[in-house]
């Protein structure tokens, strides 16, 4: 037991670890289905993501990436996907700053491949060729919030 005590972890150590990755919610909808199934003209697709990070317990994160993706032919939905693919982060004895960063950046870029497999899976076992998310710059996305928060934040001279 002595061996035990000698080796002690510093506790102002930083620290970062995924806890657990999972799918939080998925949605399909098709909602003029079969109709619509049957034209033969090319579908509109819109893709929209969106990013949200809550503290569950002291120096506990769940960070969530959603994507939604909306098919549409004309006026009428073809189908609509939404999933949202979490995780839940340890991070302690980091900086505030930086922690905005790893939550805004490092977490999503690590939990976006599944969220990408996701959609592309529910499409093809919905009976349509898959769409496939392109890459995301988490980082660029990031600093875009921050220099949109500053902005709104920093008082407009007249």
């Amino acid at each position: 037991m002595a061996e035990e005590n000698n080796i002690a972890v510093e506790n102002n150590a930083p620290v970062f670890q995924i806890q657990r990755m999972y799918l939080k919610d998925l949605s399909l909808e098709q909602p003029n289905a079969p109709q619509i199934l049957l034209q033969q003209t090319q579908p509109q697709v819109d893709i929209n993501l969106a990013l949200s990070a809550e503290p569950v317990a002291d120096g506990v994160f769940e960070v969530c990436v959603t994507g939604t993706v909306t098919t549409t032919v004309g006026d009428k939905t073809l189908f609509l996907i939404e999933a949202k693919q979490a995780g839940i982060f340890e991070i302690r004895n980091v900086p505030q700053e930086q922690v905005e960063g790893i939550l805004g950046i490092v977490c999503p870029q690590m939990i976006y491949p599944y969220l990408r497999a996701i959609v592309s899976d529910v499409c093809t076992r919905a009976g349509f060729p898959p769409v496939l998310l392109s890459e995301v710059n988490f980082q660029a996305m990031f600093e875009a919030q921050q220099a949109q928060r500053e902005a709104a934040e920093s008082p407009t001279l007249n």
